[in-house]
């Protein structure tokens, strides 16, 4: 279960052109825009990935937009677990929850998942905020991640489950956001 005050959002590798020819690219652009911009609201950290920017560019526009006032962490290895300075974001954070987002579902989001996993957090994968270059690696990526522990939720989902209540003080504003 995931709860405001220990979650953070973890946004792996939607970056240029390759975020571009993901299988449904827009609708993913969209669903993550909304779970970033309802983070903000909610005031969850925010870690963001980037995979090789040197030679796969920097993170899409749409994405990077909402990201203000935060920098990408550079990383070479599939798993972001594998790279020194996400272990210490992470860790500085005290979180035990963690929504993962981005791409490409069977290899980076997958190899983060499991290895986060291992280090014993709690793992949604937010599925409308995930892809892959094909539906069968999407699929495939996050049936392994089920497998290994991970539970599955969606932008919607996530951000009413972490409010809790109509009564939260930012339900009309993430009300918006979904709609």
């Amino acid at each position: 279960m995931i709860h405001v005050d220990e979650t953070a959002l973890v946004i792996v590798d939607v970056q240029g052109k390759l975020a571009k020819i993901m299988h449904q690219s827009k609708e993913m652009l969209t669903n993550l825009e909304r779970m970033i911009q309802g983070a903000n609201v909610l005031d969850i950290p925010i870690i963001w990935l980037e995979q090789y920017p040197k030679g796969l560019g920097p993170t899409s526009d749409e994405v990077k937009q909402h990201l203000t006032n935060l920098s990408p962490i550079a990383k070479m290895t599939f798993s972001a677990c594998n790279n020194d300075e996400f272990k210490e974001t992470l860790k500085q954070l005290n979180c035990q929850s963690i929504l993962l987002t981005g791409i490409e579902s069977h290899i980076c989001v997958y190899q983060t998942a499991r290895d986060l996993l291992k280090e014993d957090y709690y793992v949604e994968t937010v599925v409308d905020c995930i892809s892959s270059r094909t539906l069968a690696n999407k699929e495939i990526g996050l049936e392994k991640m089920k497998q290994l522990g991970a539970y599955v939720t969606s932008v919607e989902m996530a951000l009413f489950d972490l409010m809790g209540s109509a009564e939260h003080p930012n339900f009309k504003e993430i009300s918006k956001i979904i709609k």
